[in-house]
């Protein structure tokens, strides 16, 4: 059987041990990006979250059927395409492109499922004659409203009260509305705007609706996981609950949100204009570093963007990389001895490696303890204990694939990070140089030695005599 895993519901302020409802098999349903532009860190970070979830579910030897969607019609997406003079369509698949090549780039698994809202617009009306037939919504000019005063339970999501909504801020004002916090099942058609037939009138489905609808179809009435990020906890999730509720549907069993990325102690949002997207932060950070920043922090805490994290990850994932390649250097054709039993140390700290992505995906936690194998294998290269540096060096790749980071050669995460001057030599050309300045060396050349070494630091290139040879390093 997998093991146990905890994970903290936001519905019951607590750590709650996964049970699926099916042994052995985790129905997770993550709210995707609604397509209008291109993606923020902030979305990456949801994204992120619950790749790093996904990966460790699997890891555990759980089945996961991962569906994550796609708002493809939406207010934003009209005023977008007809800002611009493009067909509303053709602006969605190109940043639903967009968003999947930022996160390949960061190193995501894709979903099994990617449903898109506009491909199950005849189940969502289904759906929303469903609710009114059960007295639990109303029409109004070919619009459909949720009646929520009269949904039993509404806010024990969020803790938000019925009593306690006014219109503005995320609660639409229309005077149509029976309440303030009422909201469209359906949408009227406005003239030149997409639009689909139903029983109210041409129109389009509400955005909570598409979600409510969607989990439904592709995981059933009820399932294990439903995740997002915490700006998501209100109105969006409250709506999902309250509509599936009104369809008698239970919905999920734990909802996990993860935490803001802040810029300025700020939450990062499009609406506030302080936000970074993925692609700018691509051209200047390899996607490996932006990974590690985001997973450095444990995913319901807040994390500060700054250049400054992003320099401290990158260092983060240099040191991983330069322990892997000096380990890789002393074991070098190395096989073993026969009967030669393994060390027990790294097995220890992949068990608490484990315990900490058990305990509510703790990946700040994680890093703890693959940073301490990290030492110990500097210790035994040091030592030039090959045994025991041979079963830490496996057991740091086998955490590494598990976080999707340094699992790649360390020449090629040195070669993204390396600066301008030494951009104009390959490796080969500086491996010569390298090998010039030992010869000099060996002959007791020292000024030429010394020469070589200037040399190649001005170029970017950082020299290190250790244990009898010579390594190098971008700056």
């Amino acid at each position: 059987m997998p093991q146990s895993i905890r994970i903290y519901n936001t519905m019951t302020h607590g750590l709650e041990e996964l049970k699926p409802l099916v042994p052995g098999h985790v129905g997770l349903y993550v709210c995707g990006p609604t397509v209008y532009d291109d993606a923020h860190i902030g979305h990456a970070r949801a994204a992120l979250a619950f790749d790093v979830l996904v990966r460790h579910l699997l890891a555990s030897g759980y089945e996961v059927n991962y569906v994550r969607n796609y708002t493809d019609i939406d207010d934003k997406i009209i005023n977008r395409a007809n800002e611009r003079g493009v067909d509303w369509k053709e602006l969605g698949e190109r940043y639903i492109k967009s968003f999947e090549e930022d996160l390949a780039a960061l190193g995501c698994l894709p979903p099994n499922e990617c449903p898109r809202a506009t491909e199950y617009i005849d189940q969502m009306l289904e759906d929303i004659k469903g609710i009114v037939d059960n007295g639990m919504a109303y029409a109004v000019d070919g619009d459909v409203f949720f009646d929520v005063p009269r949904s039993p339970g509404y806010g024990r999501l969020s803790g938000r009260r019925t009593d306690d909504q006014e219109a503005g801020a995320r609660v639409a004002v229309d005077d149509r509305k029976r309440h303030p916090s009422d909201f469209a099942l359906w949408k009227a058609a406005k003239p030149g705007e997409p639009s689909w037939p139903s029983p109210w009138g041409p129109g389009r489905p509400g955005w909570h609706i598409e979600c409510s609808t969607m989990s439904a179809k592709l995981l059933g009435p009820s399932f294990d996981l439903h995740g997002g990020g915490q700006d998501l906890i209100f109105p969006h999730h409250e709506n999902e609950l309250a509509q599936s509720a009104a369809l008698g549907r239970p919905m999920a069993r734990i909802w996990a949100h993860n935490g803001f990325v802040n810029v300025n102690n700020e939450k990062m949002s499009k609406s506030l204009g302080n936000f970074f997207t993925v692609k700018d932060i691509l051209r200047v950070c390899p996607g490996e570093v932006i990974r590690f920043f985001l997973v450095s922090k444990h995913y319901r805490s807040p994390l500060e963007f700054s250049d400054e994290g992003l320099r401290e990850a990158a260092k983060g994932l240099e040191r991983v990389y330069r322990t892997i390649e000096a380990a890789e250097g002393l074991l070098e054709g190395f096989e073993g001895a026969p009967g030669e039993a393994a060390p027990p140390e790294p097995g220890l700290l992949m068990g608490s490696f484990r315990a900490a992505l058990d305990d509510d995906v703790n990946t700040a936690q994680a890093l703890g303890h693959a940073f301490e194998l990290v030492r110990l294998l500097n210790k035994q290269v040091s030592a030039g204990d090959r045994a025991g540096a041979a079963e830490s060096y496996r057991v740091l790749r086998a955490m590494g694939d598990e976080l999707a980071l340094w699992r790649g050669k360390p020449s090629d995460f040195f070669a993204s990070q390396r600066g301008e001057a030494a951009k104009g030599l390959t490796e080969d050309e500086i491996a010569a140089r390298v090998a010039a300045r030992n010869e000099a060396r060996a002959r007791k050349d020292w000024a030429e030695a010394d020469r070589l070494r200037k040399e190649l630091s001005g170029l970017g290139i950082i020299l290190e005599d250790k244990a009898g040879q010579t390594v190098w390093r971008y700056a």
